[in-house]
């Protein structure tokens, strides 16, 4: 089956970076999209950044349009996002999920059949 681990997060002061990294493995067939989402307490989870298998597509959200950074190393079945000019609403846990073809929605966490364990990423002020 497919499965993805996160690494990568942290503390960090405000305008710093941070990036994270998935690792994947599994069935190609069903990790068409990539994408990685977000989740802070009491609030819903939210798509932060979707990558196509081949990096012809990508989505961000408004919220973090010039700051992240989705892309991969398909040689070593990664997928990486650079996380630059942080600011403590950032604050969250980034999960790591992917998809199938079929995805249309593509920043909907319900999209995703396939998720990673998350990892935390924390920006004080």
């Amino acid at each position: 089956q497919v499965q993805l681990v996160e690494s990568g997060g942290g503390s960090v002061e405000a305008g710093g970076s941070l990036r994270l990294s998935c690792a994947v493995s599994g069935y190609t067939g069903s990790t068409y999209y990539m994408a990685w989402f977000r989740q802070a307490p009491g609030r819903e989870r939210e798509g932060v950044a979707v990558s196509s298998v081949t990096s012809s597509v990508t989505y961000y959200a408004d919220a973090v349009k010039g700051r992240f950074t989705i892309s991969q190393d398909t040689t070593k079945n990664r997928l990486y996002l650079q996380m630059n000019s942080l600011q403590p609403e950032d604050t969250a846990v980034y999960y790591c999920a992917a998809g199938p073809t079929t995805v249309k929605y593509h920043l909907r966490a319900t999209e995703y059949p396939y998720w990673g364990q998350g990892t935390q990423v924390t920006v004080s002020s």
